[in-house]
């Protein structure tokens, strides 16, 4: 399967080198040169991108409003995005991730970082189809809301179940608190973080020995790490 790829930047030379390269790979790379064009682009049903490279400084509407909408639309809500920007803070960061993407690169940025960042997320986008996860631990079947840790059945609320499931379906990220309230309560939750916190407090206990594959990652969120 040939994935193409969305990419929305202003910058000519940077969107033809990107173009070029991803070409070279066996990707089918589509330019947009504006946030306008590319919402237009993403939606197109007949011509759906597996991926999206989005810079952040783009005329018009900014990539960060360009990723809120894109994160809001049905047809798009699940498509990954790797923003490319100039913006080194920290706090632009995790802003970036907060909003929605899935990866965040700093420009000036090797050709070969953003080809081997774009395979991964692609890799893991088809590993979160995956109807069942195990370790050596803990066992969670997606479909029949089933979850075991050592062989004990585990009884989940569906919220709970719902953020251990996103949690495993981004195995090895950080999830901010905004990102799992905007997957697990909805775009429309404007309440206290600390509703979060509570109920992954309660999901660690629930799931004993194996709460300990939840981590903590301070001032930002959690991160499933699995069971070993």
């Amino acid at each position: 399967m040939q994935h193409t790829i969305l990419i929305i930047e202003d910058d000519a030379d940077i969107a033809e080198g990107l173009q070029y390269n991803l070409k070279r790979e066996g990707f089918r790379p589509v330019i947009a040169e504006s946030g306008e064009k590319g919402l237009r682009l993403a939606l197109d049903e007949k011509h759906r991108p597996s991926l999206i490279l989005l810079d952040l400084m783009l005329p018009g509407m900014s990539g960060m409003e360009l990723c809120r909408r894109l994160r809001r639309e049905s047809l798009t809500e699940k498509t990954p995005v790797i923003m490319l920007t100039a913006k080194a803070a920290e706090g632009d960061k995790i802003l970036g991730l907060d909003t929605g993407a899935d990866d965040y690169i700093i420009k000036p940025f090797s050709i070969k970082e953003v080809i081997a960042r774009v395979r991964a997320v692609l890799r893991r986008v088809e590993t979160d189809s995956s109807p069942a996860y195990s370790d050596a631990q803990l066992s969670v079947d997606f479909a029949d809301m089933r979850v075991t840790c050592t062989d004990r059945q585990v009884k989940l609320t569906r919220k709970e179940f719902a953020l251990l499931e996103h949690l495993i379906q981004n195995s090895g990220r950080v999830a901010s608190r905004q990102q799992l309230l905007d997957n697990v309560w909805g775009y429309s939750y404007f309440g206290d973080t600390r509703t979060l916190d509570v109920h992954i407090r309660r999901l660690r206990q629930k799931l004993d020995e194996c709460g300990s594959c939840i981590e903590t990652v301070v001032g930002v969120g959690y991160r499933f790490i699995g069971c070993k």
